[in-house]
């Protein structure tokens, strides 16, 4: 099922491979370096990276209600399998990305018990992968290791890494549009200038980005705000401001199973720890 969590996860990838194409192991298409997340900046650290000439791409809630625009009958859509044109090969507590990328495609990466799911999204390439999935690993506390189509996680007691095709059938049951907002938080306007288009025509390029669920959502531009720190502050910012119409569904099969753990105790088995 998706939810806000997915949206801002999918929005911030989609940023992501738009400044880094070849993966964030490499230069970005401005030269600049970026710091794309979810969630807002820290103080002490946003200013200690603008000081650096590091730019903040943060994705969040714009804010307001969300909307409800539920419309569609509650029918089983079939969901078309994808064939699996991506994979991954493990040696110990690494993960190596190759192949072509499809939409439908799920990777993702099991560290101990925590998993972590990627929808790979028509932008994406096998360095792209790595390089998102290592962004969400990170954001968990952890260290990962990370250069062009490989990852590694070194204090992992146990680690896998899978990629699944979509498959199976779901069912609309709610509909909702909220907005986002991408801020960029440069150091300067003309690093602004420069990081705002390229953000912005990936994603006024998009009609639906796909989430993690199998579902897509339908991207729309919304607005676009500016705010200068003044003159005793170097911090200049610019929001791009994006609706999402995205579904909330039930699954009758799920697209596919990336992860599933099994805990046995006695004679009691208890099956937990899906994703899809």
């Amino acid at each position: 099922m998706a939810d806000q969590a997915d949206v801002e996860t999918a929005l911030a990838a989609l940023a992501a491979n738009a400044l880094y194409p070849n993966g964030t192991a490499a230069v970005s298409v401005t030269g600049v370096v970026y710091r794309v997340y979810r969630g807002y900046p820290a103080s002490p650290v946003l200013d200690a990276d603008l000081a650096a000439g590091i730019v903040h791409v943060s994705v969040a809630p714009a804010g307001g209600e969300v909307r409800d625009v539920t419309r569609f009958p509650r029918v089983w859509r079939e969901v078309a399998p994808v064939t699996a044109l991506l994979s991954v090969a493990v040696n110990g507590v690494s993960a190596f990305f190759s192949g072509n990328c499809a939409v439908g495609q799920l990777a993702g990466v099991m560290v101990n018990d925590e998993t972590f799911p990627y929808a790979v999204q028509a932008t994406d390439s096998p360095a792209t992968i790595a390089s998102n999935l290592a962004a969400l690993i990170r954001n968990s506390g952890r260290i990962v290791d990370y250069a062009g189509s490989t990852l590694a996680v070194p204090g992992a007691d146990r680690f896998t890494a899978r990629v699944v095709a979509g498959a199976g059938a779901l069912q609309e049951i709610r509909r909702q549009v909220q907005d986002f907002k991408i801020s960029m938080w440069c150091p300067d306007p003309a690093t602004r200038d420069a990081v705002a288009p390229v953000i912005d025509l990936a994603l006024t390029d998009l009609n639906f980005m796909p989430l993690a669920d199998g579902t897509y959502g339908r991207v729309r531009f919304a607005g676009v705000t500016a705010s200068d720190g003044g003159a005793d502050a170097d911090l200049y910012r610019r929001d791009l401001i994006y609706a999402v119409e995205y579904p909330t569904a039930l699954a009758q099969i799920t697209p596919a199973m990336l992860f599933g753990t099994t805990v046995i105790a006695a004679n009691d088995v208890t099956l937990g720890n899906f994703q899809s």
